[in-house]
């Protein structure tokens, strides 16, 4: 008797007889903070809670589950108002403009390189790269590039952005460095002539900067898209179905801009057009600007990280060789180059962190928390 009495005493706590009351007391500021169900779904799902786990409360999927916390509530007596659609974010003329801003400024960078000639080139260089940095700076403040602002946020951007500035220099002036160490230079800084032994890759940077404007709509696409299929779900799993192939949409799409634009300024400026060390650069940067977007931040840091020191330790190898007894160090990265040319190191190093980041973003760039205000960052 008295084992029955206190089986019966512990019974409420194990399974309470309204099991949604005790979730809404532990997720009661989402659900106050709420404007509408979907915010609260998306917000339970970056909290770990899935369509099985609704199954428990009595609920067929999430967002039902949602819906009844929204309901409960109390919004001072006026009544909940139907799901509406996330607000799409809308075509607006500056962000479009801003996106072209870095490939018209570059295309003025490289046509001053041609004409010009002498001392003006180097002070030509400096300035246009301030103002193209500058542009990018703009570009990525503005419409679908821009990235949530925090405390956190400016913290990372740091670091980040000099992993990104780095591999954007390494893809100008990268491969001609790595192949003079190799041969047993470098013996002087590049000049920019065609017949100079430390050439400059202008026609891929080129090509990159012209670049951000297929991305800022790409990443458009990708949000605007989402959040429409956000609104029409009735689950986790039906969004994630949805979802998926308008992240790899974007990503095919934004590639395929990016080969024609090397197609085209290949051809222009009668240089090679570098396929696999651009493609992937570009790959790599679209994906660590969406996971930004989409507040996860720690991924594509440690990508960038991983792709910029890896370019940084080929040359670096490559000279720590010259030391007695060490030429052992450079073995891997002469190897690289007499076989696939020095084009194989950015290629291989944005290539890997690219490959990373696609798979964690077919994991959450698909979650509908990476699509609503609730989103939770990494």
């Amino acid at each position: 008797m008295a084992v029955d009495a206190a089986s019966r005493t512990a019974t409420p706590r194990r399974g309470p007889a309204d099991p949604v009351k005790a979730l809404l007391h532990r997720h009661r500021d989402l659900c106050e903070r709420a404007v509408d169900p979907l915010e609260i779904a998306a917000g339970l799902e970056a909290h770990g809670v899935t369509d099985r786990t609704a199954a428990r409360f009595r609920h067929r999927d999430v967002f039902s589950l949602a819906e009844e916390l929204y309901a409960r509530v109390p919004r001072d007596g006026e009544p909940a108002p139907a799901t509406e659609p996330l607000p799409t974010p809308r075509v607006r003329a500056d962000w479009v403009l801003l996106s072209l801003l870095p490939g018209a400024l570059g295309t003025a960078v490289v046509v001053g390189l041609h004409l010009t000639h002498g001392r003006v080139r180097p002070l030509l260089v400096v300035g246009g790269l301030l103002m193209v940095a500058l542009a990018i700076r703009a570009a990525l403040r503005r419409g679908p590039l821009r990235a949530p602002l925090g405390t956190r946020a400016r913290r990372a951007a740091a670091g980040t952005r000099a992993c990104a500035l780095w591999l954007l220099g390494y893809a100008v002036l990268g491969d001609g460095l790595l192949r003079s160490v190799v041969e047993g230079g470098p013996d002087s800084l590049p000049t920019g002539a065609a017949d100079d032994p430390w050439p400059l890759a202008t026609a891929p940077a080129l090509a990159l900067l012209l670049a951000c404007a297929p991305a800022a709509w790409c990443a458009h696409l990708l949000t605007a898209g989402a959040r429409r299929r956000l609104a029409r779900s009735r689950g986790l799993d039906e969004f994630r179905a949805a979802a998926q192939p308008l992240l790899w949409g974007a990503f095919v799409l934004f590639l395929g801009a990016l080969a024609a634009l090397l197609a085209l300024c290949g051809g222009l400026l009668h240089e090679s057009a570098a396929y696999p060390q651009t493609l992937t650069l570009g790959a790599l940067l679209l994906l660590a600007r969406l996971l930004t977007v989409h507040r996860r931040r720690h991924a594509p840091a440690l990508a960038l990280f991983a792709a910029a020191m890896t370019e940084a330790a080929a040359p670096a190898l490559a000279l720590a060789g010259r030391l007695p007894g060490c030429g052992f160090l450079a073995t891997p990265v002469d190897t690289l180059v007499d076989t696939w040319g020095p084009g194989s190191v950015p290629a291989l190093a944005c290539g890997t962190a690219a490959l990373a980041l696609m798979l964690h973003a077919t994991r959450t760039l698909t979650r509908a928390s990476a699509h609503a205000p609730t989103g939770a960052p990494e």
